[in-house]
């Protein structure tokens, strides 16, 4: 996301939000501005589902290597991981949606649903690291 002057964010639940154009001049540590930790939120929550997608290609490798144990009428493994993670995937995006309404309007609401997308990210990230640390 980086141009000349401001580009256009399409936020979430059908709100726009502009954000600065040149990242490097938002520093999220001392943000103030509602543009700038609207920004800060997003970038939280790139980073939280980064992580996730890798914690999941983790899991579903190992739902995989269970499936190739088992003979193939009681495989299923890598098919219940995957109608999880979308049904979770569905569950945060509506309890976030949700929790922007505490400022449905406002120009902080993407920057709630954000920081809930991270939160909610994260857990689900430790969650999925959990299962494939468990012996198998």
């Amino acid at each position: 996301m980086r141009a000349a002057g401001l580009i256009l964010a399409v936020g979430l639940a059908g709100a726009a939000v502009a954000v600065p154009a040149l990242a490097q001049d938002v520093d999220c540590a001392t943000a103030m501005a509602q543009m700038e930790l609207t920004y800060c939120a997003e970038q939280d929550w790139i980073a939280a589902d980064a992580a996730l997608n890798a914690a999941y290609g983790e899991a579903k490798a190992l739902m995989q290597q269970i499936d190739a144990d088992l003979p193939k009428a009681e495989r299923g493994a890598e098919v219940y991981l995957r109608d999880a993670q979308r049904a979770w995937i569905s569950f945060r995006d509506a309890a976030c949606a949700a929790e922007g309404y505490m400022m449905h309007g406002g120009s902080a609401e993407p920057m709630l649903i954000y920081g809930c997308r991270a939160r909610l990210t994260e857990q689900r990230t430790e969650d999925l690291q959990l299962l494939t640390e468990q012996p198998y």
